[in-house]
């Protein structure tokens, strides 16, 4: 299978791992909207959101958005529309005032970060308490 997150949860591509568990890989996005803007996988391939039968996933998401609004975001927009990549994946992107995306999010307004900024960020987001 040539599925980029399959591999990605099998540890072949390495990412900036901000959660795992047995089912399921969070990390961020290597095109990033904004600082901290996460994708949340199950491990096993699965093509949409929906096929998945696991409360879990949504519940990975809400913690995650809660540490990035604890983090300094405004506020957190979840995106599931899984056109870029055939593999099931949320798309958790914190939200700033002035960020760039005016309403919805721009797809083309993507952040950079260096390597070294990437890691921080992970490291702030584990490092977060959720409550």
């Amino acid at each position: 299978m040539t599925c980029i997150f399959c591999k990605i949860a099998k540890g072949e591509i390495p990412c900036y791992k901000v959660y795992e568990d047995k089912d399921f890989l969070a990390f961020l996005d290597i095109h990033p909207l904004n600082k901290g803007h996460c994708l949340i996988i199950p491990k096993k391939h699965y093509r949409w959101v929906y096929d998945i039968d696991n409360a879990d996933y949504w519940k990975i998401a809400n913690k995650i958005a809660k540490k990035l609004v604890k983090n300094g975001a405004e506020y957190v927009s979840f995106i599931t529309w899984g056109l870029e990549v055939e593999h099931a994946h949320i798309h958790v992107v914190p939200r700033y005032k002035n960020d760039g995306h005016p309403g919805f999010i721009d797809w083309k307004n993507i952040k950079e970060f260096s390597p070294d900024e990437m890691k921080q960020i992970v490291e702030e987001i584990i490092a977060m308490k959720e409550n």
